[in-house]
């Protein structure tokens, strides 16, 4: 059975919490603040710790760095109402696994959970570079569940936008974030991409590098970018040949869904722009 803390000084939602987990085959200690569940840290073993930011004596936030360097430091969830961008990196910074908004969903909850408690230690370690809301760049595992933990952590930077450009380019990283994970890092969660992310006052711009050789788009017959224009689905009978998974279309739709994408001669490294104007 799993053992998860509830660190949280309102006494409803701690409540609330503790009898969804518990209703959930969880084994569930409270606290109501960071000093109280430090010390509760350090007498008991914990597989998952949810933890609010905003806590009195010490923060969430505080809380994670003080158990920074400790080998059995539980894997941290971080809930709050403050959804700025700062908040959230720093919650990055200091090795949280996600990072959800309150009001707390008990099936998003029970979701993020049950994939933390899964997670392999490496798959679980992203190194922040820069934490700024301008300037954003982590190294992460060529992992699936880190490039999800990345989405969800890159969307919360884009609350601003118009909807179409911030699904347009949540869709586009996405697509290069998982071609650069599955194809450039072969799912070895050993080997890193390293994302950047810049915010200027007229663009967007990410940039992708992965640890693979690179490819010429001339070896993509799986993909749409090598149909002929008369004929744009000749690739999927070359990927139900290959036995892949469907689609292909990726990199086609993405060209057309920012302004400009651009390759190193390796093309193992994608950087993409949208402009705000």
């Amino acid at each position: 059975m799993s053992t998860i803390l509830i660190v949280e000084d309102d006494r409803t939602t701690r409540h609330f919490l503790s009898t969804v987990l518990k209703k959930n085959g969880y084994s569930v200690s409270t606290s109501s603040d960071g000093a109280l569940a430090l010390r509760q840290l350090g007498k008991k073993d914990f597989d998952l710790m949810l933890v609010d930011i905003w806590l009195p004596k010490m923060t969430g936030l505080e809380l994670l760095a003080r158990l920074k360097d400790r080998p059995n430091r539980p894997k941290a969830v971080v809930m709050t109402s403050d959804g700025t961008p700062e908040t959230m990196l720093k919650a990055v910074r200091e090795q949280a696994y996600h990072y959800i908004t309150k009001p707390v969903q008990p099936d998003e909850l029970l979701k993020i959970l049950k994939k933390a408690l899964a997670a392999t230690p490496a798959s679980l370690l992203i190194e922040v570079i820069s934490a700024t809301p301008h300037w954003v760049e982590f190294v992460v595992p060529c992992d699936r569940n880190a490039a999800e933990r990345i989405q969800s952590f890159m969307a919360k930077l884009k609350t601003d936008l118009p909807n179409d450009v911030r699904e347009a380019v949540g869709w586009v990283f996405r697509e290069l974030l998982l071609n650069a994970i599955e194809w450039g890092g072969k799912l070895d969660a050993r080997r890193k991409v390293r994302i950047s992310y810049l915010r200027a006052q007229r663009m967007l711009l990410y940039r992708i590098a992965d640890p693979g050789k690179g490819f010429s788009f001339k070896e993509l017959e799986h993909s749409a970018m090598s149909n002929p224009n008369d004929q744009p689905c000749d690739h999927i009978e070359i990927r139900q040949e290959k036995g892949m998974r469907p689609g292909g279309f990726g990199i086609l739709m993405a060209r057309a869904m920012v302004d400009e994408l651009v390759y190193n001669e390796a093309q193992n490294e994608v950087v993409f722009v949208k402009y705000l104007d």
